[in-house]
């Protein structure tokens, strides 16, 4: 565990040499699932929970806010842009580490992209907490282009005075991907504490910054351990596009060779698109719940959860392995969801009688 460069003490000392701000309480948790290990009859299951970090009801963002942030303050700058859906995971975590900060935050918010027009979509969930943290919202239709949207609404600030820093749509560039190699650190100090090396890291692949930096991390402490990316964007081809241009990006940044071979994104577990729900995902948020007391999203991690059975059904893994099972976080979401929440009440009712 110490040593070189190619060891965890070498990734954290890799690490040391960029700028944090303080956002995460660490490390996260790392639990054993043991009874949806014994239901799924497959590998030993281990779950990270980045859902844990406090700022904000927690999530996979802030680990890269902790970096990106620092070089808003390294810029003076007085108000955080950024951007997604109505439901994003993303904008409640960077509007709620612009409240910490004392920075105002301006979100562009996207409609179109998830085909929803019910109340409780519109202003539960994420978007009452973009709200509660003090986030000004501005918003703007889906066209594809994730970030244009947001560097508009900061040139719009800059022509008003203000100092604005932009953060990418999913807080995905390359220094969000360094950012979150450091979860990597922690995996690995804790799943030696438990006395295993992982045999793979499972986790749900959006905007791709995340699964970046995974695999630049693994690729430094854990050589041996096998990235998986579960595509929930019903996009599987840009997503493996985005982490490879992250990765890369932060392999320059770590000074390490991005190997292309590490970047693995799974299709088909996705759902018929991004924002929608499939009945794999309501299944994986049901046994999450009851079997784990685990809150899975019906956007994220609840799909990424689905993949994760899948491939254990499969029979990608043998009894004796290990697989690291990272929960992004991403609860409040579910509660914007009144259709899921019928059917996983429905789901609750049916396992009591």
């Amino acid at each position: 565990m110490s040593g070189g460069k190619g060891t965890v003490s070498g990734l954290e000392a890799r690490l040391a040499r960029f700028s944090k701000i303080g956002l995460l309480t660490a490390p996260t948790p790392f639990e054993r699932m043991w009874r949806l290990e014994k239901h799924l009859g497959g590998p030993k299951l281990w779950v990270k929970r980045e859902d844990c970090i406090p700022t904000g009801s927690g999530g996979n963002k802030l680990r890269k806010l902790d970096y990106v942030l620092a070089e808003a303050v390294s810029k003076k700058a007085d108000v955080i842009v950024s951007g997604g859906v109505v439901q994003s995971n993303s904008q409640r975590q960077v509007a709620a580490a612009a409240a910490r900060m004392g920075l105002d935050c301006h979100l562009a918010v996207f409609h179109g992209r998830v085909a929803r027009a019910d109340s409780s979509y519109e202003e539960n969930g994420n978007a009452f907490l973009n709200r509660l943290f003090g986030a000004q919202l501005h918003p703007v239709a889906w066209n594809g282009d994730r970030n244009a949207a947001l560097y508009d609404l900061a040139d719009n600030l800059r022509k008003e005075g203000r100092k604005p820093y932009v953060v990418p749509y999913g807080v995905s560039s390359g220094l969000g991907a360094v950012g979150y190699a450091s979860a990597v650190t922690e995996i690995a100090r804790q799943a030696h504490d438990h006395g295993f090396s992982p045999d793979a890291i499972v986790h749900c692949s959006g905007s791709g910054a995340t699964q970046a930096g995974l695999i630049v991390g693994t690729a430094i402490a854990l050589r041996h351990t096998d990235v998986i990316g579960i595509d929930i964007d019903a996009e599987p081809e840009r997503v493996e596009a985005d982490v490879l241009r992250y990765a890369k990006e932060a392999s320059a940044m770590l000074e390490l060779d991005m190997e292309k071979n590490r970047v693995n994104v799974v299709a088909g577990h996705s759902g018929p698109a991004y924002g929608v729900p499939h009945e794999q995902t309501i299944e994986a948020i049901s046994l999450a719940g009851r079997l784990e007391a685990l809150v899975l999203d019906p956007v994220y991690s609840g799909k990424g959860l689905a993949g994760l059975i899948s491939l254990i059904s499969q029979g990608n893994w043998s009894a004796d392995q290990n697989v690291v099972f990272v929960h992004t976080g991403g609860a409040p979401a579910l509660y914007a969801y009144q259709d899921v929440r019928e059917r996983l009440s429905r789901t609750g009712s049916e396992v009591g009688t």
